[in-house]
């Protein structure tokens, strides 16, 4: 099989389709003789933050010399991003390898596992053959039955921010939500609760209760920002100063913190993590499409901010970077997310707006999008293509003068990104 084959393979309709369960991610990591059961993780569920949390807990407990495995979703240029060891992509000889080895198994399964089921047991399988010592693995959707829950005792749970998001699969309140990320916690197994919703919170402590597990919260009233610009930010938490960061956007801070919080539950359970590696990994963290700058002249910024909570925090960040104009903006959604709410959060700020339909089947059109910002007050123009739509937002700005901002869909980056640089070239 060759990396072509292995990912025509996986993106088959073979295996379309969002089906919550554990049977068969189950039964075929039973074929597999269990990978999971071989590795310890740390479990990352949670609406938002969870995969810049990821990214920055694997940075250092890299820098701490461990071999760390990464597990995130979706990818944002290449689907190798999302199996990394070490920062390092699985290589496209090895995806192509494990995927036929995985494939044996899959296809002697009644009931066929789904894609997502099928990449998670590749990854696990791929982590175990690597010998990693801790793989921080993020959570597809939800978490009680995301295909990720298979693993058994991790050493810590983790549950970022929670939103309204995939309310059709989770539930349409914050309580509903928050009981099905909740599911990741395992009997005795500490858990760390990230978020700031008062609501999720007791559902969380109480879910942590009935586990026995000792429950921890950042103490972000001792985070302090010292400067934060779109260069990243420089903080003091729990009394230590310092603290470095190159993720961009006023949000990256908390989690930051966050993460810091993580280290001190894992040095508890024997992780050797020193001061020097959790400072060294928090400022090498690079995490594409959270409030990413792409350029400087303009400002062009690449938030994937797509649901109510996403997009509030990253309008905060564009009010305190750029507090005397409005900017430009280019975005494109699902159809099936809260674009409603999503444009009453984002409309204050933009001065005219470019919508473009993202290449995947659930997206909302260009024009129906261009048409609600507009009932909200805003100009805003539908683009034919994203390409176009690129073209047209960079014009705007330059000639106004404005910061670009790019949100919403995950799915599109890497065809911004390819827009952008067909236009403005990197030197």
């Amino acid at each position: 099989m060759t990396y072509k084959e292995a990912l025509e393979y996986i993106h088959s309709v073979t295996w379309k389709g969002s089906r919550p369960g554990l049977s068969r991610i189950t039964e075929l990591c039973d074929k597999l003789h269990h990978p999971e059961d071989s590795l310890r993780f740390v479990h990352v569920a949670g609406t938002n933050g969870k995969g810049s949390f990821s990214c920055m807990l694997a940075e250092i407990l890299s820098a701490a010399g461990y071999r760390v495995g990464l597990f995130t979703s979706p990818f944002i240029k290449d689907f190798n991003e999302r199996i990394r060891v070490n920062g390092e992509n699985i290589a496209d000889e090895e995806l192509a390898e494990v995927t036929e080895y995985v494939r044996g198994f899959a296809e002697t399964m009644e009931d066929l596992p789904t894609e997502f089921e099928l990449i998670t047991a590749i990854a696990l399988e791929y982590f175990r053959r690597r010998a990693c010592d801790i793989v921080v693995l993020e959570v597809g959707m939800g978490g009680r039955l995301d295909s990720t829950n298979i693993i058994k005792t991790p050493v810590l749970s983790v549950i970022t921010e929670i939103s309204l998001d995939h309310t059709a699969m989770l539930g349409d309140t914050v309580e509903a939500i928050a009981a099905e990320k909740a599911g990741i916690i395992k009997a005795g197994v500490p858990v760390l609760f990230s978020g700031t919703d008062g609501r999720a919170r007791g559902v969380i402590a109480d879910a942590a209760e009935k586990m026995g597990s000792a429950i921890f919260y950042p103490a972000y009233d001792t985070l302090h920002l010292e400067k934060s610009s779109i260069e990243g930010s420089v903080f003091t938490y729990d009394g230590k100063a310092g603290y470095q960061i190159s993720l961009a956007g006023l949000y990256q801070p908390r989690n930051a913190a966050a993460v810091i919080s993580a280290v001190e539950v894992l040095r508890v359970q024997g992780y050797a993590i020193s001061d020097e590696a959790l400072r060294t990994g928090l400022a090498r963290a690079k995490w594409s499409a959270r409030f990413e700058v792409l350029r400087r002249d303009p400002v062009i910024i690449y938030d994937g901010g797509h649901n109510p909570g996403g997009v509030t925090v990253s309008f905060a960040s564009v009010a305190r970077y750029f507090p005397d104009t409005k900017c430009t903006v280019l975005t494109g959604i699902m159809a099936d997310k809260d674009y409603g709410e999503t444009i009453g959060i984002s409309a204050p700020y933009i001065a005219r707006a470019f919508t473009v339909t993202p290449a995947v089947p659930r997206a909302l059109d260009a024009a129906s999008y261009a048409e609600a910002y507009r009932l909200c007050g805003v100009e805003a123009i539908p683009c034919e293509s994203i390409d176009a739509g690129v073209a047209a937002a960079i014009a705007d700005a330059r000639q106004e003068g404005r910061p670009m901002i790019i949100f919403g869909s995950l799915y599109m980056y890497a065809d911004i990104v390819a827009a952008v640089d067909k236009v403005l070239p990197k030197e």
